[in-house]
């Protein structure tokens, strides 16, 4: 199986669970998403610049990098034919530790009966300011566990006001990671913060895009 990757680099990872350690990035192209704030809406156009490559290709750069951590993004991983595959390759090292980045709104029932130790899903749940809700697979939310995360981009407070539902009617906190981040510019981290201490959010993370930080939003980082 050939993939169309977009970009393949080494950097830290910016979000979730393990933010600021080291990751190798496998950034796939095309998505069956438009959100409104997303940051990556090059990789999914139609005239993306790609390169081709195999999952023994894949799984050398990986294994020349030296890092254990790896994430596979996009675009979305999980419209990609062949993922199951590539997945069994490169899952299949010794102490090498599997991140898959997916919109919440593709079935990962799959990944979760193929792949019990060393492969996570990082999980999107689309808010109303993304103009993507309504995509969201549901039942992926019974999926989740511990060993995954399950992310909230809020724009506003209808926004966060949805992510307190969401979590109460599915019962999330304690059930597997939850992160909470805010679109730049949109709404204010401490008012985010107060959010959270009104709503006595225990076990629930507020999270900075670390690599934005660093390097603003820029490709290859």
């Amino acid at each position: 199986m050939v993939y169309k990757i977009a970009e393949k680099f080494i950097s830290i990872n910016g979000e979730g669970q393990k933010a600021g350690t080291l990751a190798v990035f496998i950034r796939f192209t095309g998505c069956n998403l438009d959100c409104s704030y997303c940051d990556t809406k090059w990789a999914n156009e139609k005239d993306c610049i790609y390169e081709e490559l195999s999952e023994n290709e894949i799984d050398a750069y990986i294994e020349e990098s030296g890092i254990n951590n790896v994430t596979i993004t996009g675009g979305e991983p999980l419209i990609q034919e062949g993922i199951n595959d590539l997945l069994k390759v490169i899952s299949n090292k010794q102490g090498r530790r599997i991140e898959i980045e997916t919109n919440g709104s593709e079935d990962i029932s799959f990944i979760k009966k193929s792949f019990k130790t060393n492969v996570s899903i990082t999980m999107d749940y689309k808010l109303p300011s993304s103009n993507m809700e309504e995509k969201m697979l549901l039942s992926n939310l019974e999926l989740l566990d511990i060993n995954d995360t399950l992310k909230f981009v809020a724009g506003d407070f209808i926004d966060l006001e949805k992510t307190l539902n969401i979590i109460n009617e599915y019962k999330l906190i304690d059930k597997t990671n939850i992160y909470i981040s805010t679109v730049y510019g949109k709404i204010d981290l401490d008012d985010t913060v107060n959010w959270m201490k009104d709503n006595k959010l225990n076990n629930v993370t507020l999270q900075l895009q670390l690599h934005k930080i660093i390097w603003g939003n820029k490709k290859g980082v």
